[in-house]
């Protein structure tokens, strides 16, 4: 059985796999948190165990990876869009174009980049449109959400409960313009989040990267903004199949947003990290009025 990697080498690891070429220990240093001599102690150490060789990973170190490795995506994607309206009178939310592009298909084109192909959707309104996909993506498969317009987002995460282990989950109505931000290696379960002095919107505060509260607006050193792209490692995939089935039978579960299974109602079961991205890599869009900011063939 593959020993667990520590943090360090698992960073020095996914650099060299995700770049895809040699890189020297300086290039390394710029790429992770480490100082040059952590990095060429590390190194030193995988080029022992056959992990790298000549400043590039070798198939051991691909295969050492490999229980780190994103498998799967997830996207949440049965609601209405109640405030995009009218646009997703006919039109689910993901599937509306900005720009000439579906929503959703620049968040399959970076899962697609990222080397995920086993791709679901979790559908409800207007579900059957969401087969034209399929032309483009064969790949996809849907999964039904039968009470979407009855509870919150938590039902969509019931149907898909069984398949959050090495897994991304999407809110599918996120505009994304950095596909990087999606990665192929997690070390451990991960919220996306932008830095902020201060927010009105949904945030996190996470001292140490390490997410130990879920609210609406906050100001502070260790305040950052919510983007909903997560990931779940095998562990915590596999404990949140069972605490969200049993928050969604629990009194009034079925009003909760599925991630405060983790963040809020369980999290005493969960370690969530906060895994940094920048304004500029991805915008959510959740009125008809910024979508009209965005592309202004909307606003006649």
């Amino acid at each position: 059985m593959q020993a667990e990697l520590s943090r360090r080498k698992f960073d020095i690891l996914a650099s060299l796999a995700e770049s895809g070429q040699m890189l020297t220990q300086r290039e390394l240093e710029k790429l992770t948190p480490y100082s040059l001599g952590t990095i060429n102690k590390t190194v030193k150490e995988l080029t022992e165990e056959g992990l790298i060789a000549g400043g590039a990973i070798t198939q051991e170190g691909r295969s050492a990876l490999e229980p780190y490795r994103a498998k799967r995506a997830v996207f949440i994607a049965a609601g209405f869009g109640s405030r995009m309206v009218p646009i997703t009178l006919n039109t689910p939310k993901p599937l509306v174009r900005v720009q000439g592009v579906r929503i959703i298909d620049r968040l399959i084109d970076a899962c697609l980049e990222a080397g995920i192909e086993e791709i679901y959707i979790v559908r409800g309104y207007l579900a059957e449109q969401f087969d034209q996909l399929l032309y483009k993506y064969p790949m996809l498969r849907f999964l039904e959400n039968p009470v979407y317009n009855e509870a919150n987002n938590i039902s969509s995460a019931l149907v898909a409960r069984d398949l959050l282990s090495n897994a991304y989950v999407f809110e599918a109505d996120l505009v994304i313009s950095n596909p990087k931000i999606i990665r192929k290696y997690h070390y451990s379960s991960d919220f996306l989040a932008i830095k902020k002095d201060r927010s009105d919107d949904w945030c996190f505060r996470a001292p140490d990267g390490i997410i130990t509260e879920e609210m609406v607006g906050g100001e502070g050193s260790d305040i950052w903004q919510m983007v909903g792209i997560s990931y779940w490692n095998g562990r915590d995939g596999q404990k949140l199949s069972q605490d969200i089935a049993e928050i969604y039978a629990s009194p009034g579960g079925k009003e909760r947003y599925w991630e405060q299974v983790p963040l809020v109602y369980r999290k005493q079961n969960y370690s969530v990290e906060v895994s940094p991205c920048q304004d500029e890599d991805i915008v959510e869009i959740d009125t008809f009025k910024e979508l009209k900011a965005i592309d202004k063939t909307y606003d006649v």
